[in-house]
């Protein structure tokens, strides 16, 4: 067990790198299954989730050389249809790529029903709806699911999703990559991420278009060739130190950006009293005066991020007014409002809404992280309160931000980690 300790009340000032992007990174790992060969990956984030995914590519058979510079070396040549560890899967969500890429190479996946942050009910019948259109049986018994091709190999299908699903569009592609025919995939997520992983195939020879977009058209491939790639950098990581500065009165420079994909982040950090100025890969941002009150909505991409609601309703729990939070996606996003009015924060939380009425400012408190962005909310509510903060369970913060204890030292935060027992 391990908690943080944060002396708060302080302004953050200095440059934050960022890394490559979590929600790429765990759907690419296991795509280097697709070519039978050595694969290069680059701006690998070090998580805990990352390194739970190479240590399932280990157990089917895949080498793995990760390398101080944020490079892995996978070489799936003798990788081989497999259970992965069923203590794995269960800690993350990702796990379920494992179907995707096994039932591509080899035409059968067996995987324990996957984890991760508790976030309400998530299902995966969007993926298995897809699974069997390409010409799959599925069962699940005892807490695991096995997905069997009845033929010799997956055939294309147009695949109508009845919700957008990050997890299903991924899943779906990585299986249709190798199928035979083409597929097309309406009703389709559209994250940077998407386009990562889209990307990624295409380096290996895949025939991927139209990621982005509403629809996504894929033509099956025979066999890929071994690539080298580098994974995007995180927008969530990215927008989750700018909100920190913007709680603290800071002023960060954030390095290894894409700007498009943090528009709409942006733009809602700026109504609240952000000041922004930015460049190709980079920006700063500020803010010298008080913070304001917004309402917010969570959307599939491009709109707000559900990924960045908890650290938006810090701000808006210290911002003049009251703001309304409607959260689009996730049944269970507002876990973190009980640890918030631990703070002093007034948020009452119903359902997928919430009203924030802002106070003058939060105090110190005792936290328990009840997922991954959530902890990351707590981290920024304890940079803005004067006074010593703990917060505990931060494993779910570890899944998703590469070093983040240092990171905040490097910019004048005074955190620290305690390991417990």
């Amino acid at each position: 067990m391990e908690r943080f300790i944060v002396n708060g009340g302080k302004p953050i000032e200095g440059e934050i790198n960022i890394c490559g992007a979590k929600n790429s990174a765990v759907a690419i790992l296991p795509a280097t299954i697709l070519a039978k060969g050595t694969c290069t990956i680059e701006n690998v984030p070090d998580i805990a989730d990352v390194r739970l995914l190479l240590h399932i590519l280990q157990s089917c058979g895949a080498s793995v050389d990760w390398h101080d510079d944020g490079s892995v070396i996978i070489d799936t040549s003798n990788a081989v249809s497999c259970e992965p560890p069923a203590e794995d899967a269960r800690k993350l969500r990702a796990a379920y790529y494992f179907l995707g890429v096994m039932l591509a190479r080899f035409g059968t996946a067996r995987i324990a029903l996957p984890g991760g942050c508790d976030l309400g009910p998530r299902p995966i019948d969007q993926h298995l709806k897809a699974f069997s259109a390409m010409g799959c049986d599925w069962k699940v018994e005892h807490g695991t699911i096995e997905v069997k091709c009845r033929y010799q190999r997956l055939h294309g299908a147009h695949i109508f999703f009845d919700t957008v699903s990050v997890g299903a569009t991924i899943n779906a592609i990585l299986a249709a990559s190798m199928a035979e025919g083409k597929t097309v995939l309406e009703n389709v997520a559209r994250e940077p991420h998407i386009v990562d992983v889209a990307n990624f195939i295409n380096s290996m020879g895949g025939d991927v278009r139209g990621a982005g977009t509403d629809v996504i058209k894929i033509r099956g491939v025979d066999f890929f060739r071994p690539s080298e790639y580098s994974v995007v950098p995180d927008q969530i990581e990215a927008g989750t130190y700018m909100a920190a500065a913007v709680a603290t009165k800071g002023d960060i420079t954030i390095l290894n950006i894409i700007p498009k994909h943090l528009e709409v982040i942006e733009d809602k950090l700026i109504r609240v009293g952000a000041e922004i100025d930015e460049w190709d890969d980079s920006l700063r941002i500020t803010r010298r005066g008080p913070l304001y009150s917004t309402n917010l909505n969570t959307k599939p991409y491009p709109g707000f991020p559900t990924d960045m609601q908890p650290q938006l309703a810090v701000l808006l729990s210290m911002a003049n007014g009251t703001s309304i939070v409607n959260e689009g996606i996730w049944e269970s996003r507002f876990k973190y409002a009980d640890e918030l009015r631990r703070m002093g924060a007034k948020i009452e939380a119903d359902g997928k809404q919430a009203v924030i009425e802002g106070v003058r400012k939060l105090m110190p408190a005792d936290m328990r992280a009840p997922d991954l962005r959530a902890g990351a909310a707590l981290v920024i509510a304890a940079l803005a309160a004067e006074g010593t903060s703990r917060i505990s369970d931060v494993k779910y913060i570890d899944r998703g931000y590469e070093k983040i204890v240092e990171k905040l030292t490097a910019v004048g935060a005074d955190i620290r980690r305690e390991i417990l027992g």
